[in-house]
């Protein structure tokens, strides 16, 4: 588990924990990663071993984070509450600095080693960077739930961005893991403050019905994938064992049929378009 800390300015009873541009005393405190990504910790150091995989992992973070940046400003635009305007935009502001750390250091690391090889497994479904802003629906809800939703996503990327800041080899790219890190941290606690603040009776519940929604879109993901995997299958199936067999019939007729044009067989009495009248 990775432990990141650095002194923190104590706010006054009260305040909400909102982050100046130039403040850089953050407290992050220690980040604990769920028990499956723990668990998947040696297949997290393998998946990022190997240094091309590596910059393009990044480089696939970076749009995602961009693409979160673009809906926090729109859900800043639709807000009605001044502070969280200004919470959402400065949310907005990190999630593209953190699209512009990513990036830079993926194309740093591509052109240090040149061209690659051919694309190798990319492992998306273990390693897959800040997953929730990439669905994030801003104009679907009520701050709350969005608050609610943006919390648990940022809390599951705090803790994968701490496995992924301990198992990687790479003191730049662990760097970046660890910049972008004391950011996820700052969000998962502003958003879980202002949920309370906002929802102070219903909070819990709307946490609650934003892990269901998630665990539903977790189950309609892995459907999606489980349909893919089984639909593959079957054409493979009919292609090579279904096909063959048709194959198969179709010579044993030719062999049956002579060669050259054969007389039509002629039946005595009335033909068929003479009987239907």
């Amino acid at each position: 588990m990775a432990r990141f800390i650095v002194p923190r300015t104590v706010a006054p009873p009260g305040a909400c924990p909102v982050r100046r541009a130039s403040d850089i005393n953050i407290y992050v405190p220690a980040v604990r990663a769920t028990p499956l990504e723990r668990a998947f910790r040696p297949i997290h150091r393998w998946v990022w071993r190997d240094p091309h995989r590596c910059a393009r992992k990044l480089l696939t973070f970076a749009v995602t984070e961009e693409g979160g940046a673009r809906d926090l400003s729109r859900a800043a635009e639709l807000t009605t509450d001044p502070l969280l305007r200004r919470l959402f935009l400065r949310h907005a502001l990190d999630e593209q600095r953190h699209a512009d750390l990513l990036r830079a250091r993926g194309r740093t690391l591509l052109a240090a080693l040149g061209p690659g090889p051919p694309r190798s497994f990319e492992a998306r479904w273990i390693t897959r960077g800040e997953r929730g802003l990439d669905e994030l629906s801003p104009g679907d809800g009520h701050d709350a739930s969005l608050l609610a939703f943006l919390h648990l996503s940022e809390r599951s990327a705090a803790g994968r961005f701490a496995i992924y800041a301990d198992v990687i080899a790479d003191e730049g790219t662990r760097d970046t893991f660890r910049r972008v890190l004391r950011d996820e941290v700052f969000h998962m606690r502003y958003t879980r403050s202002q949920l309370e603040r906002i929802e102070p009776a219903r909070h819990r519940r709307q946490l609650w019905l934003a892990r269901a929604t998630r665990l539903w879109k977790g189950y309609l993901r892995a459907a999606t994938a489980i349909a893919g995997a089984l639909g593959t299958l079957v054409l493979l199936a009919q292609y090579f064992l279904v096909l063959p067999i048709f194959a198969l019939l179709a010579k044993r007729a030719a062999r049956r049929e002579r060669p050259g044009f054969s007389e039509p067989v002629r039946r005595e009495g009335p033909s068929a378009l003479q009987r239907q009248y």
